[in-house]
């Protein structure tokens, strides 16, 4: 059986690296840096299920490629990962049509919940 695909954006490599430990038995990932890789992938790879984004990244903003997401494919579920937790950052990523919240550090129940519960 083939496994959903999850698109992971996070411009630390530590963060990728543990996203990717705790989904890859589960899920085929595809890993990006920034925000133009991400919007890249999701151009050229219409079989992704789910995205998890950070928000705090160079030069655009997770919140802008969230946008660029939902005007490009509404359908899909992102879901914002940060390592800062503001009231305003996540009721600005929920307007934006974000799936769900997660603020680093997260646990790896936590993580594999939330991809489990948005992914088509």
């Amino acid at each position: 059986m083939k496994k959903p695909k999850v698109l992971i954006c996070d411009d630390e490599e530590g963060i990728r690296e543990s996203l990717k430990l705790i989904l890859s038995d589960h899920y085929d990932l595809i890993l990006t840096e920034s925000g133009e890789q991400c919007l890249e992938c999701i151009a050229n790879a219409k079989d992704i299920g789910l995205v998890l984004i950070d928000i705090k990244m160079p030069k655009v903003s997770g919140l802008e490629i969230l946008q660029k997401i939902k005007e490009k494919r509404p359908d899909l579920k992102v879901i914002v990962v940060t390592g800062y937790k503001s009231v305003e950052t996540a009721t600005e990523a929920v307007k934006l049509g974000a799936a769900g919240y997660i603020v680093k550090p997260f646990k790896s129940n936590e993580i594999l919940a939330a991809v489990q519960n948005n992914i088509k």
